[in-house]
């Protein structure tokens, strides 16, 4: 394991970007071990950033903190929990969809539509890397949704959502990139255009499709 060395100022947030991304992008896998002292020593800082970082990742779900046995990083999802998840997701995103339409400032109509428009490209060939950036820009487009909503609740409990989610990110199929993007240029424009239904109905169908892109994890 090689983590990278930090170099902003905000340590403590530094440290929780820095073991989040390692969890996500699976440099630290499911089931591993995180030894505070150890963390520390690799990322040359004291062991309480390392603490405090793990405990905002557990309250996340993205670790696991057992007596005795110290933090680990959570499994992956089974197919039961992933099925639960998405049947939470479609619960909550289309209606926060809706609530976008109607309640979204014009700066937030604005980013979700500039938000829904960047793509990544393979670039120099780095899997990690893209992979990191996808997961970031769909990750954004849920947030920024969410939070047009006008209901910091549900803003909150769909990000909790995500976390369990995104550590499937490294076996998503990326050929279906593109339709992801097409997808969440059909919500961003409803929601741009204060159209209530087509937002709702335009989430509703991302995810029921992004389930079944997932699925492939699987073996479904």
């Amino acid at each position: 394991m090689s983590l990278s060395r930090l170099k902003r100022s905000t340590l403590g947030e530094d440290v929780y970007q820095t073991l989040r991304a390692a969890v996500l992008e699976h440099t630290l896998t499911p089931g591993d071990r995180m030894n505070i002292d150890g963390l520390a020593r690799e990322l040359e800082v004291s062991p309480t950033p390392v603490r405090e970082a793990l405990a905002r990742l557990e309250s996340e779900g993205l670790v696991r903190k057992r007596p005795l046995a110290g933090y680990t990083v959570s499994p992956l999802l089974t197919v039961a929990e992933f099925e639960d998840l998405f049947d939470m997701r479609l619960l909550l995103e289309p209606a926060a969809a809706r609530w976008a339409a109607a309640r979204a400032t014009d700066e937030q109509r604005a980013e979700l539509v500039v938000a829904a428009a960047r793509t990544v490209s393979a670039g120099d060939g780095d899997d990690q890397a893209w992979h990191a950036a996808f997961t970031t820009l769909d990750a954004q487009m849920h947030d920024l949704v969410a939070a047009a909503s006008g209901s910091p609740l549900l803003h909150e409990s769909i990000g909790r959502l995500h976390s369990h989610l995104h550590l499937h990110r490294r076996y998503f199929p990326y050929a279906q990139t593109a339709v992801t993007n097409d997808e969440h240029q059909r919500i961003a424009a409803a929601i741009r255009d204060h159209e209530a239904d087509a937002a709702e109905v335009a989430m509703r169908e991302h995810l029921t499709r992004a389930r079944d892109r997932h699925r492939v994890v699987f073996g479904n």
